[in-house]
């Protein structure tokens, strides 16, 4: 049996360079897709040269945030529930030299922090924010989440959920967000791309991700606990933008599209335009 040290040598040099290696493995259940977007950003900011010293995670609460701050080397925030954006707001509008990373779960940015989530969009905060959303409440015992489908079983709708699910990427562009994308975690080399994409962005980057939760959507909503047929389900209920074009309405009724929604970069900030009115008023 190799001993721990031994097992570190063998972690990913992403992961040695960015994580604490005392804290791996990390603490998502076995077969979750976190562990996919996760490689995904550390692979996108190393290919960006961003370091710990000029990017700070900000994370709420759910099973996506607890990978932050258990394991990033560098600086992070815990948000309360709901309340990442109203953080993150803070921390960039005094800080705006540095690169701020959301995560964030479709319970934490659609339901309790939905309006933060709004305004963050039509202020334009300029950060990075990435939603895993599983469908459900992951860490908190399997409850309807706000992107739940139709019908969904979980341990808060037994007889099925009756509420439509909120498209989250729809919201961020009608609200004013400057870069939208959603994808798939098995989506690897467009993820880490639009991951760079948002990073680069001035102005709010939201990158929705759907990902595999076998523990909850899978036992309660699927009635499996096998990772693949999570990814089968979401791999059936998902389609490009160009493929829905060839769809009619009801065809394409339960399906997510992916790809990217809207790119905005001329958009003017809250942060650019915070820093020009303190430019123009320092005097006074």
């Amino acid at each position: 049996m190799s001993t721990v040290g031994e097992t570190l040598k063998l972690l990913h040099p992403l992961v040695q360079k960015y994580l604490r290696k005392e804290r791996m493995p990390h603490m998502a259940c076995s077969g979750c897709g976190i562990g996919q977007v996760t490689h995904s950003v550390l692979l996108a900011i190393d290919e960006l040269g961003l370091t710990p010293q000029n990017t700070v995670w900000v994370q709420g609460v759910g099973c996506s945030s607890r990978i932050t701050y258990s394991t990033w080397v560098g600086d992070n925030v815990d948000a309360h529930h709901g309340r990442i954006f109203a953080v993150a707001t803070g921390l960039k509008m005094a800080r705006p030299d540095m690169n701020f990373i959301l995560f964030t779960g479709d319970g934490d940015c659609g339901a309790i922090g939905g309006n933060h989530f709004i305004h963050a969009c039509r202020r334009n905060l300029d950060v990075t924010a990435i939603l895993f959303n599983n469908g459900i409440y992951g860490m908190t015992g399997g409850q309807v989440a706000p992107t739940s489908p139709v019908g969904a079983v979980t341990t808060t709708t037994p007889y099925g959920n009756i509420e439509d699910p909120f498209d989250m990427c729809q919201m961020a562009v009608a609200a004013g967000a400057a870069y939208v994308a959603r994808w798939r975690s098995t989506d690897f080399k467009p993820l880490v791309a639009s991951i760079k994409k948002g990073i680069q962005t001035k102005g709010l980057a939201f990158i929705e991700v759907l990902l595999q939760c076998p523990t909850n959507f899978g036992r309660y909503v699927l009635k499996t606990s096998s990772p693949q047929e999570v990814v089968k389900y979401i791999k059936e209920h998902s389609i490009s933008q160009k493929d829905a074009g060839k769809l009619s309405r009801e065809e394409l009724a339960g399906k997510y599209l992916l790809g990217e929604f809207v790119y905005r970069p001329e958009r003017k900030g809250i942060v650019e335009r915070y820093q020009e009115f303190l430019k123009a008023h320092q005097k006074e």
